[in-house]
């Protein structure tokens, strides 16, 4: 049983919640002892918070009861990268620098779960601030693969990804500056949405980039991705980057047909600007026959070359943490990690008019897009191949080539990460979906109908105890 409550979806475990066929208890308590037994090998926790999971649980059993269902996220278990603030519970950002850091306030999306009745099961490893890693010189180990235990998790919601892939929770926030939450869902093979720049608060969210860091959700399923942006999404006046929009109904407009959508390929990003094993190849055109077979008309289109947007952001984003972080790299060098210097004092060599310049071909890129919004509802792009192994990263990789994620970081699109496929080497390969800024709908339709005509997001990896 407690394997079965393990994989449970969101949507499948709120029914049973709602019912009363399953207690919250029960599931909480499911859910620890599976911690118990798995993370010392993924070691995707930081802080675990089991005892207030468990007073969460008994209050959500006893409101339930009382007819006092506060809806599909109610009695639900979450965690949260421990970028997320958190009242009176240690935020370290996975640094030795923030080791005494004790927020005295929730951030805005760690509030919006709690309220919706949701149950915090602790804090998830992360890169160091969201940047640079895997790394072994910081006060935790990094974050292992569920797949295989000596493969990477993808970074920076890298404990995010491993918690959900591997049964511990149903659903993890996560932050994506660069790729961060798209990653990680892809090479531990589960769900991840990186919303439209502002729909979501980062108030109360360590920052990396002020210009690119969204929240989102990793779960297991495009529905469960649904759910959780309902209550997470939303204006919040304490994030200067915040957005006011009309929130619509995300999981009333999941269908399983994509009739009279038309969906651009970006064949080029996996073709020509990266180009992708042979097994991510076969895996996107399989994707684009089911896409086809749902009713989308498909169309190869082009924008710029993945470098490009990574050369912009680069610049930004960089420049910005390190003004971030300067005081503490100044005084206190040697708490911050390795990779997190290699990637972050560079930025001292950027000028004001790198600044300047990349920001305004910044905006350049967001009106560029506007054309392709008109002809196209909604975008295809590749994810990662199979995940590579911890012992084979190079913090100077970096540096050396883009992404596949960074552009819809640059042009502020909505990003949703599934699993389409399993390589050579049995491990999880990636499909984006990409949509137009605020149609989270049309990313998440796209998304939903794509993994009811498929299996793969039901796979699950093979965890043994003791290894």
């Amino acid at each position: 049983m407690a394997v079965d409550l393990a994989f449970l979806t969101i949507a499948e475990a709120s029914v049973l919640i709602k019912s009363r066929q399953l207690s919250p208890v029960d599931y909480v308590e499911a859910l620890i002892r599976r911690t118990e037994t798995f993370d010392s090998q993924l070691h995707a926790y930081i802080t675990p918070t089991f005892d207030l999971a468990r007073q969460q649980a008994k209050q959500a059993e006893r409101d339930i009861a009382a007819g006092t269902y506060r809806g599909p996220l109610h009695g639900i278990p979450f965690a949260l990268k421990d970028i997320y603030d958190t009242k009176g519970i240690r935020t370290s950002g996975h640094s030795k620098v923030c080791l005494q850091r004790i927020p005295d306030a929730d951030a805005t999306a760690t509030r919006k779960l709690c309220e919706a009745g949701a149950i915090l099961m602790g804090k998830l490893a992360t890169h160091e601030f969201a940047h640079g890693g895997p790394s072994f010189d910081l006060p935790w180990p990094p974050a292992r693969n569920p797949w295989h235990l000596a493969h990477f998790t993808g970074g920076s919601s890298s404990g995010s990804g491993a918690a959900v892939a591997a049964g511990l929770v149903p659903m993890a926030l996560g932050s994506d500056t660069g790729g961060s939450i798209r990653g990680p869902a892809s090479l531990c093979g589960v769900v991840g949405l990186m919303p439209t720049f502002g729909l979501v608060s980062r108030a109360g969210v360590i920052p990396n980039s002020y210009t690119f860091d969204h929240c989102g959700p990793l779960a297991r399923s495009v529905e469960d991705c649904a759910i959780v942006m309902q209550a997470i999404a939303g204006f919040d006046p304490s994030d200067a980057g915040s957005i006011k929009r009309d929130i619509p109904d995300y999981r009333a407009a999941l269908r399983q047909d994509l009739q009279g959508l038309r969906i651009g390929v970006l064949r080029h990003n996996w073709e020509e600007d990266l180009p992708a094993s042979e097994d991510v190849r076969q895996a996107m055109e399989e994707a684009v026959h089911v896409l086809k077979s749902l009713g989308a008309e498909l169309e190869d289109c082009h924008v710029h070359s993945l470098q490009h947007y990574f050369d912009i952001k680069v610049i930004i984003a960089e420049t910005e943490i390190f003004s971030i972080h300067q005081p503490d790299l100044i005084i206190r060098p040697g708490d911050f990690g390795a990779d997190f210097r290699a990637r972050a004092l560079p930025a001292a060599l950027f000028t004001a008019n790198d600044y300047v310049q990349a920001t305004r071909e910044h905006r350049r890129m967001v009106a560029e897009m506007a054309p392709l919004y008109q002809r196209y509802n909604a975008f295809i792009t590749a994810g990662q191949g199979e995940a590579p192994r911890l012992d084979a990263h190079r913090s100077l990789a970096f540096w050396q080539r883009p992404n596949l994620f960074t552009a819809s970081n640059v042009t502020s699109q909505p990003a949703l990460e599934i699993c389409n496929g399993f390589g050579t080497h049995g491990l999880p390969l990636g499909m984006q979906v990409l949509g137009r800024p605020f149609d989270e709908v049309t990313v998440l339709h796209v998304g939903h109908a794509y993994q009811q005509a498929t299996d793969w997001h039901r796979q699950r990896p093979q965890l043994r105890a003791g290894v």
